[in-house]
């Protein structure tokens, strides 16, 4: 079910991840619940070979749920789920792997709380924001694409941040892990936009043909869309270099639909 998740966020299918979200959370409350029961009547707690501890799987299914009515704008309703996995000390016998994932929710709680207030509007919160994630270079790639997306939004000059963390931004490139790649999309995606606004047509290119060819890569088609749209509307100004590189994603694309045709039809398609 976390692997469901996961893809369901790479892929955006936020009413599946909702509703994978609650289920998760239902079987851990019920084994939560069994577990106490037994407790309560001093008879042998049953255990249950899982791959992580009790704990995980209740903060795991409220961030899940957080991050789809963030990505909704239902800003609230993330707030009431990042505060339930901001405290899991609730829970007894958590052990010392217990407690140390509890502590990991929590500063994902702290993190994704700026995140949902920032794009609710509190911009004042940006100073604050740029000094946890100073502390916190593990949520740097996440972070920036949040400041860029509120500067989009709210027509905000963020310059000085991004200069800030030019150096370790440098190298979100290198990521190869799912997770990363899409953290990456959303990073460049929203770069572009905000070159765009700032009416720098040449980074606003391209960063639209690198998020284009990290739409391509991850399969997302919706985000793939998304980039060709934004790329229509700067190409006036592309330079010979830019469309080069734009027509090696394309050749790219086609190239793997080439590849499937025989298979298509050894299958007899």
């Amino acid at each position: 079910m976390v692997e469901m998740l996961e893809m369901s966020y790479r892929f955006e299918d936020w009413d599946k991840m909702l509703n994978t979200a609650g289920i998760l959370y239902s079987y851990a409350q019920c084994i939560h619940e069994e577990r106490q029961y037994h407790k309560a009547k001093n008879l042998p707690v049953p255990t249950l070979d899982t791959e992580r501890p009790l704990v995980y799987y209740f903060g795991f299914s409220h961030l899940m749920r957080g991050i789809v009515c963030q990505k909704q704008g239902k800003y609230d309703e993330a707030k009431e789920s990042i505060y339930r996995y901001a405290e899991l000390g609730w829970m007894e016998d958590l052990g010392e792997e217990g407690q140390e994932i509890a502590e990991e929710f929590r500063v994902l709680a702290r993190a994704n709380l700026y995140i949902v207030e920032i794009l609710s509007g509190k911009t004042e919160l940006l100073e604050g924001y740029a000094r946890f994630l100073q502390d916190n270079p593990e949520e740097l790639l996440p972070g920036l694409g949040t400041i860029l997306q509120a500067a989009v939004q709210y027509g905000l000059d963020v310059d000085d941040l991004l200069h800030m963390f030019a150096e370790q931004s440098a190298g979100f490139g290198e990521y190869e892990d799912a997770g990363n790649i899409s953290h990456y999309y959303s990073y460049c995606y929203h770069l572009a936009l905000y070159h765009q606004r700032a009416g720098r047509v040449p980074e606003a290119l391209d960063w639209t043909i690198q998020s284009l060819m990290l739409a391509h890569q991850s399969s997302h088609d919706g985000n793939f869309k998304r980039c060709l749209a934004l790329f229509e509307t700067l190409r006036e100004e592309i330079t010979e270099e830019q469309d080069r590189r734009y027509h090696e994603v394309l050749a790219e694309c086609l190239g793997q639909v080439v590849l499937k045709l025989p298979e298509l039809r050894h299958a007899g398609v």
